[in-house]
């Protein structure tokens, strides 16, 4: 309990948040480089997704790929990719992140498009839509919610894993572990957690509002709302209790 409230009052000591290593940079980095791998993973993989999705074409091999990647450790390919090209810049992080956010993008991808009724892709096909208008104007829309579920899944990875590409003189909240366990500054290792998971949470919060908000309105409705129509023998004004036809009223 000690540990906690010491990391806690390390994030909000106002000296750990000033200056090229305070907490406000550090994270700002942190930011950065999540968000340009995510933007990495999506121009890489949407494409493909799509592609798979709308023509059904290499899906299982989509999927062997993409548990393949999955395997990869992720500390072993940085460090793999940092000796074999020489450098100790944020681009064997940022290649080997990439990889890794890949595979959820690529799913929520294929997956999102594939989960659209076959029956609504043939009634625009009969309107006289083309393939490239279907997959704009029909399937894409119907499949926004899981495609940016599969950006949520990759960009909560990609945050949690960028701590660990503090192994190199990168920065970003991961280097609080590294450096704090170099001095033993155990506060400032689980202040950089925290700040970690909150950024985590954050993210996860953010995109979870983003896929509410794209389905369609109609998807949303969930059922067709029951419409009844009023009985044309029954008068307006009080309800008049059915009798049998020939009685009297």
């Amino acid at each position: 309990m000690t540990d906690i409230l010491a990391a806690f009052a390390w994030v909000f000591d106002p000296a750990n948040w000033a200056g090229p290593s305070g907490i406000a940079a550090r994270l700002g980095e942190h930011v950065w480089y999540s968000l340009l791998t995510l933007i990495l993973a999506a121009v890489i993989a949407l494409p493909i997704g799509f592609a798979i999705g709308h023509t059904g074409r290499f899906r299982g091999l989509a999927i062997g790929v993409s548990g393949a990647l999955r395997a990869i450790p992720t500390l072993g390919l940085v460090v793999y990719l940092a000796l074999i090209t020489l450098n100790l810049s944020i681009v064997p992080p940022l290649m080997a992140l990439t990889i890794l956010a890949i595979p959820p993008v690529l799913a929520g991808a294929y997956s999102g498009l594939e989960s659209v009724d076959r029956r609504t892709i043939d009634a625009a096909r009969g309107m006289g839509m083309t393939e490239l208008q279907i997959l704009l104007k029909v399937e894409l829309p119907l499949s926004l919610p899981l495609i940016i579920g599969g950006l949520r899944s990759a960009a909560l990875q990609v945050v949690a894993t960028w701590t660990v590409a503090a192994i190199l003189p990168v920065g970003g909240l991961g280097r609080y572990l590294f450096d704090g366990l170099a001095v033993q500054k155990y506060d400032e290792m689980l202040g950089g957690s925290i700040l970690v998971i909150a950024l985590a949470l954050v993210t996860d919060g953010l995109f979870a509002i983003v896929q509410r908000l794209v389905v369609p309105r109609g998807v949303a409705a969930g059922k067709v709302q029951d419409v009844r129509t009023k009985d044309p023998w029954r008068p307006l004004g009080p309800s008049v209790p059915n009798r049998p036809l020939g009685t009297n009223l």
